[in-house]
């Protein structure tokens, strides 16, 4: 199978291929005890797994593709809601899960890394779909988008050159598997280039630092908090390759970052929908703070006014970013018209981001063409989202939420209610047991009206004075 032709390779080689945690597999044992969760998952078409940062997650990651499904990685911090959204939307047939999983209304079979098989399944075609990756949007629930295998072999390769990845790396971080940060590039990347993986469990600093990596991921809130402790900062200078995404780099932690270690991080764009379609190189001795790179290869970008006009690639001039490529996505599952929607003729990709590029290429994102996406903790969390689910509390007739700027963070989940008679903690743990953990406002603030224009639309832009 492509997708996982490292395994295979004399690099992953010895007990400790694969480290999540305390918990080490080699190649072989990951490999067998993957085939075992094929050989139960024959025939299904949609598999969800129970996404904790856990061996037992790859080995059925692994083993569902192995069997020929499609994978949806479930948030293991979702709300009752929201889990129960994506596995009926998805359609998912079985749910693996490692002990401890609460039960689901659908077929439950529990990952166990003891078990193994030697059989054989067909290799799925290119075009067949890998995941089901489900994405907040900035109003509704969270739609799912479908990955096939050629364009997430497409988007590991372009990245492998951009970054120089190679079998004899060691890639270390801590970041959650559901998504595509953790696990695309930080499961399956390792898995397609051949390197061996260590996933710390949380991506704190003393774990970092003390995994002797060569590659490194991490999301801004993780290299500021590298950055608080110089100790372990600087234990990461004999590293290759320290990179960063999922939020905009702050430039006082990139400048932090490159005092303490030595290393000038590698910034990246990507969405759900896209994959990785932008980085710097790491052949680039001039990355700076706020440039996300250039397009990987395979890659195309345009910057666009309102009109669909290209605009001058000036490093001033600025409009939306559409992109295009063979890792990009095959639409939004069961909504074709959102689908349609999201791409221009040519097959170019709306990302709804703002950016502007320089004469030499180099691309910056500016913001979202829409004030309702929240980037908090490396997390895209959709505003439209968490207002349903303050506005589904019986306390709650007015509800909008925003990002603001915090320390660590990057913007926190703030909401503005028109309420009666409810706290702000009852509020905060209502969204958390609705939604995924992140998803929760950090701060409440209640007021007596919401700022509305004539047409009734909340001016959102208007809050935060």
């Amino acid at each position: 199978m492509r997708l996982i032709a490292g395994l295979t390779r004399p690099t992953m080689s010895g007990a400790d291929a694969i480290r999540i945690g305390t918990q080490t597999l080699s190649a072989e044992r990951l490999l067998a005890a993957a085939t075992a969760v094929a050989d139960d998952v024959a025939g299904a078409a949609v598999v969800a797994v129970h996404a904790t940062a856990t061996a037992e997650t790859v080995v059925a990651m692994v083993g569902a593709l192995l069997g020929g499904a499609a994978v949806v990685p479930l948030p293991p911090d979702s709300g009752e809601a929201e889990a129960a959204h994506i596995l009926r939307d998805s359609g998912a047939e079985v749910l693996l899960a490692g002990a401890g999983h609460p039960p689901a209304a659908l077929r439950t079979v529990p990952v166990d890394l003891r078990r193994g098989s030697a059989g054989s399944h067909p290799a799925p075609p290119p075009e067949a779909t890998a995941l089901i990756m489900y994405t907040s949007g900035t109003t509704g629930a969270p739609k799912g988008a479908v990955v096939s295998h050629r364009a997430v072999e497409a988007g590991l390769d372009a990245l492998a050159d951009a970054w120089a990845w190679q079998p004899d790396d060691v890639l270390v971080h801590g970041l959650p598997l559901f998504h595509v940060h953790g696990l695309v590039l930080g499961v399956f990347g390792a898995l397609r280039v051949g390197s061996r993986l260590h996933h710390t469990g949380r991506p704190n600093p003393e774990a970092y630092a003390a995994a002797g990596g060569s590659l490194y991921f991490g999301v801004p809130t993780v290299w500021s908090r590298i950055c608080a402790q110089p100790g372990a900062a600087a234990r990461l200078s004999g590293a290759r390759l320290l990179v960063s995404g999922s939020a905009a780099l702050p430039v006082p932690v990139f400048e932090r970052m490159r005092d303490l270690t030595g290393h000038l991080p590698v910034e990246r764009y990507g969405m759900t929908e896209t994959l990785i379609t932008v980085s710097n190189r790491a052949d680039d001795p001039d990355r700076r703070p706020g440039q996300v790179g250039i397009p990987v290869a395979g890659a195309a970008t345009r910057v666009v006014d309102d009109e669909g006009r290209e605009v001058p690639a000036d490093g001033e001039s600025i409009g939306e970013l559409w992109v295009r490529g063979p890792m990009l996505f095959d639409g939004y599952l069961g909504q074709r018209e959102v689908t349609a929607r999201s791409f221009a003729d040519g097959g170019w990709f709306r990302t709804g981001d703002i950016a502007r590029v320089a004469p030499d290429g180099r691309h910056r994102i500016v913001g979202r063409r829409s004030t309702d996406m929240i980037k908090s903790g490396g997390y895209r969390i959709g505003a439209g989202e968490v207002e349903d689910a303050l506005l589904a509390h019986p306390g709650v007739r007015e509800a909008a939420v925003i990002g603001t700027p915090h320390d660590d963070l990057g913007e926190q989940v703030t909401a503005y209610v028109v309420g009666d008679a409810v706290s702000a903690d009852e509020l905060i743990g209502f969204v958390a047991r609705t939604l995924s953990a992140h998803k929760r406002p950090r701060e409440i603030r209640f007021v007596a009206e919401l700022p509305r224009n004539a047409m009734g639309k909340v001016q959102k832009r208007l809050l935060s004075r």
